[in-house]
C-alpha cells in the first residue's frame, strides 16, 4: 500500500487491522473492471496483478476470473497477513513495491490497484504499468473518496456529522498522498499517457457494518495510526467517543448494532495500444 518513498501500512498490528476491517472489491467494481478489460482486450484473461494488495482482499477476489492472479506490496507485514488467509490455488503474494513489479515485459492483462495507486511514485509506477502490461492489457485503479455517509433508518444525518467530526479531527494528519483522493484522482488519470482512458466517479456502493466493524475501520486508516503514534491516549479516546455517540444515535446499547455505509467509489480505467 506504500511506495518507496512513503512507508506506511507496515507494522504488524496495522496489517492485522487491515486485514480484519477493509473491504473486498465491492462486486459492481469488480464487473465494471471486468467488463472494461473483456471490452478492451477480450478474453481469455491470464494473469492479473493486483498491486499495493495489502492484505490480499482484491486479489482474491479476482482469482476466478483469470488464470492467475499475483498481489504485490511493499510491506512485508501486509504479505505475511495475506499469505495466512485461504487462498484459490491460482494466487500467489509476493512483497515488491509498485514501482519495480516482479513481472516479465508485456505479460500481464490487467494491472489493478484497489485504494493504493495514491501511494504510488507515479511516474515510475506508470512506467512500470506500461512495461508489463500486453498490447490491449488495461490498468484499473480504484479507490474510494472520503465523503462517505452513515445510514441507518431516521438516525442517517446524526451518523454522518459524527463521522464528519471524526473525519475533520484526522485530515490534518494526512499525507501528501491524500490529496490524490481528495482530487478525485483527476491528478492520476492526467498522469496516464494511454490515449485510451477514462475516469468514473462516485459510484456509491452500500456496504452493511455494526459499529464495532466501522470503528475498526475508522482505525485501520493511515491517518488515525499516525495519531496514534502521535498521541496514544488522544487517538483511543476519539475512537471511544466516536462509539458512544454512534451508539447515542442509534438508540443502541451494543457496538454489534449495524448500520450501512454509502461508499462512493472512483475509478480510472485505462488501455495499453495495441
Amino acid at each position: 500500500m506504500a511506495n518507496m518513498d512513503t512507508r506506511l501500512f507496515e507494522e504488524k498490528e496495522h496489517a492485522s487491522l487491515y486485514q480484519k476491517y477493509r473491504f473486498s472489491l465491492p462486486p459492481e467494481m469488480l464487473k465494471l473492471v471486468l467488463s472494461y478489460l473483456e471490452e478492451k482486450k477480450g478474453k481469455p484473461f491470464g494473469l492479473a496483478a493486483d498491486v499495493g494488495c495489502g492484505t490480499g482482499q482484491t486479489t482474491c477476489v479476482l482469482a476466478p476470473h483469470f488464470e492467475k492472479v499475483v498481489g504485490t506490496d511493499i510491506s512485508e507485514a501486509q504479505i505475511k497477513e495475506a499469505k495466512k488467509m485461504s487462498s484459490p490455488p491460482n494466487v500467489s503474494f509476493h512483497v515488491s513495491p509498485a514501482e519495480e513489479l516482479p513481472f516479465e515485459d508485456a505479460s500481464v492483462d490487467l494491472v489493478i490497484a484497489s485504494s493504493a495507486a495514491h501511494w504510488f511514485n507515479l511516474e515510475k509506477f506508470m512506467k512500470e504499468a506500461n512495461r508489463v502490461l500486453k498490447p490491449r492489457g488495461c490498468m484499473a485503479l480504484l479507490t474510494y473518496t472520503s465523503h462517505l455517509e452513515v445510514h441507518a433508518k431516521d438516525s442517517s444525518d446524526n451518523l454522518t456529522a459524527i463521522y464528519r467530526e471524526v473525519e475533520d479531527a484526522l485530515v490534518p494528519l494526512g499525507t501528501v498522498n491524500i490529496a490524490h483522493v481528495k482530487s478525485e484522482y483527476k491528478d492520476i488519470f492526467d498522469a496516464i499517457s494511454f490515449p485510451d482512458k477514462t475516469r468514473l466517479v462516485n459510484k456509491v456502493i452500500p456496504v452493511p457494518l455494526s459499529v464495532s466493524g466501522f470503528i475498526g475501520f475508522i482505525e485501520s486508516f493511515s491517518m488515525f495510526q499516525t495519531f496514534l503514534k502521535k498521541d496514544a491516549n488522544s487517538a483511543k479516546e476519539l475512537l471511544r467517543k466516536s462509539e458512544e455517540r454512534f451508539l447515542e444515535a442509534l438508540g443502541a446499547s451494543s457496538n454489534e448494532a449495524m448500520v450501512e455505509i454509502h461508499l462512493p467509489f472512483l475509478s480510472v480505467l485505462a488501455c495499453k495500444p495495441a
